[in-house]
């Protein structure tokens, strides 16, 4: 049964719970700034995802966990450093080929301490169900970016799936753990769940191959523009890089808009002129050169073969003024590997 007892392990739940409890408000701005740094390393990377999110545990759920007893025994010593998703981080992917890539990603950027594929670990057993990438990461000690010095010494537990994985998983949650099932109705429930898993795994593999099928199949591309807007349109642009990147991952949506309005500031406003400029550097040199650790998004590779052509110019931009830090680190990188 886990409960907790009037012995001293009951009093080390009770001070953990009480500790706890007084830092958890803390916790909650700690955990809004993992997202917030995570999703500004995904931007950067130009890996497309759904969305990211940041909590703290509540204390109710840090209360029920601390109080587990397995065997008569607690399971948790040391709530307060055991207890290791305190913090926690959700990425949210399209394709489960993102998934990858942002853990790909998460691994480069952050000191990792645990990784696990629930989805692999499933599978191996032959079964259908939960899927879901944990990694626990801390900041390496050589992290220099002064914004994020106070998350120095705190891990974070980030759940990578997509999207159709979420979903199984909050509703699988909601149904099991805050409704009330009744007992005669657990086996047909079970075989459901597991037939829905089985389907929504069918479902990403399908919407993986759709996605492989357009991008393999663009051809040419329709360069009008519909209205007085001088900016080449977010649609002519993804179709565009789909051709000139064929290898590349789709970006972000709004993405394809905001670096439209980069090329407007360098006076680039249709997909001739862009080409042109494409078509004179070495696109797949850039791409050596920058050694991805993760497959790059289109957006991410027009955005070194802009920052390679126009250096300096291209860092100063006013659309640019949030990441110029960032931009000048990969100039830099890319210089020292040319000579």
């Amino acid at each position: 049964m886990t409960t907790t007892s009037d012995s001293a392990d009951g009093d080390v739940v009770r001070l953990a719970i009480k500790a706890y409890a007084a830092q958890q408000p803390e916790l909650r701005t700690v955990a809004d700034d993992f997202a917030a740094m995570i999703t500004a390393m995904l931007d950067d990377a130009g890996i497309n995802y759904v969305s990211v999110t940041g909590r703290a545990k509540s204390v109710g759920s840090f209360a029920g966990k601390a109080a587990r007893f397995v065997n008569g025994e607690p399971l948790y010593t040391d709530p307060l450093t055991e207890i290791t998703d305190q913090i926690g981080v959700r990425v949210v992917t399209y394709l489960h080929g993102d998934v990858a890539a942002v853990a790909d990603l998460l691994s480069g950027e952050f000191s990792v301490l645990d990784d696990r594929d629930l989805g692999q670990e499933t599978a191996s057993e032959g079964r259908f169900g939960y899927a879901s990438r944990h990694l626990l990461v801390t900041l390496d000690e050589n992290e220099s970016d002064p914004a994020y010095a106070h998350l120095r010494g705190r891990s974070a537990s980030v759940q990578v799936r997509t999207i159709l994985q979420h979903a199984w998983a909050e509703f699988e949650h909601d149904v099991r753990y805050k409704g009330s099932v009744p007992a005669a109705d657990v086996p047909d429930l079970d075989r459901r769940f597991t037939l829905a898993a089985g389907l929504l795994e069918l479902a990403d593999r399908e919407f993986t191959a759709i996605r492989d099928r357009l991008q393999a199949s663009v051809g040419g591309v329709d360069t009008g523009i519909a209205d007085d807007d001088p900016r080449i349109s977010g649609t002519d642009l993804a179709a565009f890089l789909s051709a000139q990147f064929q290898e590349a991952g789709w970006s972000r949506t709004d993405h394809y808009s905001w670096i439209s309005g980069l090329l407007l500031e360098l006076g680039i406003t249709s997909l001739d002129e862009l080409g042109g400029l494409l078509g004179s550097i070495d696109a797949q040199g850039i791409n050596e050169r920058m050694d991805y650790r993760y497959p790059a998004g289109a957006v991410r590779r027009l955005d070194d073969a802009l920052l390679a052509v126009f250096g300096p110019r291209y860092i100063n931009l006013h659309g640019n003024s949030h990441r110029v830090e960032s931009l000048t680190a990969r100039l830099d990188k890319v210089r020292a590997t040319q000579s």
